[in-house]
């Protein structure tokens, strides 16, 4: 009998890295990139995504309006935006320019390129979806604002320009490995832009979350040993110690970053390592409930069954399926 696949060990550094198990877990992969050439005065109105989206502008100048937010955003040459999915907007050359239905004139056209407006190419914007699995969705979706906006003159949105341009060019190829490449790549540009929200997350202007523990010093050691040895019986008293904080004062400080209490997050987490495992490998059950930490396979079901609504079991069997 041939043995259980598994993954791949995580090497020492992907371990104290939280992010790194995390992308693992979302299936990040670039659904469509499209390029817009414009020129004159000219808007396009696009509805909400509904996934990860990112806009690139590689030339000229754009305003983004973008429903909930209050006021036009000016977009430079450079600069990268990234839309959470869930809220319509428009790509205009100025606020005031009454908007035209973008997706009309996207599907009556298979052309990287996009031209509206006048003639020439004043501006030059290219655009694409990361689309993510259900796990991604509730990792990622949940915990980003409507809208990033990062300028052009910081190092995360060269790199974003950079692999924006290379998705679109991989995506529309037929050289050897193109679909392979556009893949990773976009792998590539969700690091990016994560890290982009990690420079500008604060407590003002963020909701909780995950992502926005990994920006804060206090909490961010916690979470490291939780991520990086889910296996382990973390107490609180362990966690506080590692965040250098009282009990009492870590858990109310760990609450209001992630939302939740520490030890409910830990077996959150655990479920989603599990669930991950249960889809993509074929790691016996017992197994995975000891690479979890728990100390039978009866206890693991139990728990997962509680979490998810489905014995492990029937779960593999239903997401496989499906």
């Amino acid at each position: 009998m041939a043995a259980p696949l598994s993954a791949p060990p995580l090497s020492s550094a992907a371990l104290r890295d939280p992010l790194t198990k995390a992308l693992e877990l979302t299936g990040a992969h670039c659904a469509l990139s499209r390029g817009l050439t414009a020129a004159g005065d000219w808007a396009l109105a696009f509805p909400a995504p509904g996934r990860l989206g990112v806009q690139v502008v590689l030339q000229g100048v754009i305003w983004l309006v973008m429903q909930g937010i209050d006021h036009p955003v000016r977009l430079e040459a450079g600069d990268v935006t990234v839309f959470s999915g869930d809220r319509r907007y428009t790509l205009a050359s100025d606020p005031a320019v009454p908007p035209t239905d973008a997706l009309p004139l996207l599907q009556a056209t298979t052309e990287t390129f996009l031209h509206i407006g006048g003639e020439g190419r004043e501006t030059v914007v290219i655009g694409g979806h990361i689309d993510l699995n259900t796990a991604g969705k509730d990792l990622l979706l949940s915990v980003l604002p409507p809208l990033i906006h990062a300028g052009a003159t910081t190092a995360e949105a060269t790199t974003a320009c950079w692999l924006m341009d290379q998705t679109l060019r991989e995506s529309r190829s037929d050289a050897p490995g193109a679909a392979f490449a556009a893949q990773h790549l976009a792998q590539l540009l969700l690091v990016q832009v994560l890290r982009i929200f990690l420079t500008r997350v604060n407590a003002e202007t963020h909701q909780t979350g995950w992502l926005r523990a990994l920006a804060d010093d206090r909490i961010a050691p916690a979470l490291r040993l939780m991520h990086g040895s889910p296996a382990l019986p973390w107490s609180l008293a362990q966690l506080a110690r590692a965040a250098a904080m009282s009990r009492t004062s870590f858990t109310l400080r760990f609450k209001e970053v992630v939302g939740v209490p520490p030890l409910t997050y830990l077996r959150a987490w655990r479920m989603r390592l599990a669930q991950h495992a249960l889809w993509l490998e074929d790691t016996p059950v017992s197994v995975i409930a000891s690479s979890l930490g728990y100390s039978s396979e009866s206890a693991f079901s139990n728990a997962f069954k509680r979490s998810t609504g489905m014995a492990p079991r029937r779960y593999r069997e239903a997401v496989r399926a499906s």
